[in-house]
């Protein structure tokens, strides 16, 4: 049966798995001894995990490893995986794994062999082999961990700035036609022609001085209006923006999973 990287069979797996993410946890022994960390883990064309790639770092020795996924306790919230019982001998004696290995079943053999207890009284045939003829291997829920999780659905409130329309303020030329009244003042001569207060008053022949070409001159001026154009400041337009605060209500209806628990005879539960 071909094996498959966990990335190349779901490049979301993390997100199938909620968030958890295997390849970023470490394995313990269930003493806490240190022996590695997950390095990959390889499933089979259904999905389901067949092996843990673990970097071992046991004392001297430092290779990659393959790890039935039925010997390890997968530990999400302490961000660990224990094994059972594995040993330096057990690690020695393990194949060395490499990312571009083909797995063939003479390989998975040579896994099996090291983990298999020795007391097994048949060991399968390659051509009739499947992973459930050996649960202990290959079983990752097993009946002593099986791992349940009930999951729920929340409204999570998000805001983003979206554009709802612009206000452009600009100014035209407008034009008009007014008028202006200026008083102007003109000049005029105005000549009179009076008679003399005592008629036939006789002039003293001295005074008397006739002579021609005697001109009288009189400037006459007069006020023209003199119209022109200037600016003022009429007037100011400031333009400015105000955020006004507002809560929008929004509703869904969501799910919850909760735990139903049946039981059978006298069986106690204990829960922590």
């Amino acid at each position: 049966m071909p094996l498959y990287k966990l990335e190349e069979f779901d490049p979301n797996y993390r997100e199938t798995f909620g968030g958890a993410d295997v390849k970023s946890l470490e394995l313990y022994t269930e003493s806490g001894v240190l022996v590695g960390s997950i390095a990959d883990a390889l499933v089979d064309q259904d999905g389901r995990f067949r092996y843990l790639v673990i970097s071992t770092n046991l004392d001297t020795i430092q290779k990659k490893i393959l790890l039935p996924i039925g010997l390890s306790h997968i530990n999400y919230p302490a961000k660990r995986v224990y094994v059972d019982g594995l040993s330096k001998e057990q690690v020695e004696h393990l194949p060395e794994y490499h990312d571009n290995l083909v797995l063939d079943e003479d390989y998975e053999e040579k896994v099996r062999h090291v983990f298999r207890p020795s007391t097994s009284d048949t060991i399968p045939g390659k051509e009739s082999y499947s992973y459930q003829k050996e649960p202990d291997l290959y079983n990752l829920n097993d009946q002593y961990h099986q791992t349940f999780r009930l999951y729920e659905e929340r409204l999570i409130a998000n805001k983003q700035r979206v554009k709802t329309g612009e206000v452009a303020v600009g100014k035209h030329i407008e034009t008009e036609t007014t008028r202006v009244r200026v008083p102007v003042q003109k000049e005029r001569v105005v000549i009179e022609r009076v008679t003399p207060t005592v008629a036939d008053t006789i002039v003293d022949p001295k005074e008397v001085k006739f002579q021609s070409g005697e001109v009288a001159r009189i400037e006459v001026y007069e006020e023209t209006p003199e119209i022109r154009k200037q600016a003022f400041v009429r007037e100011e337009v400031r333009v400015k923006k105000v955020i006004e605060q507002e809560t929008v209500e929004a509703q869904d209806t969501i799910r919850r999973e909760e735990l139903d628990i049946d039981t059978t005879g006298e069986t106690t539960l204990r829960s922590s």
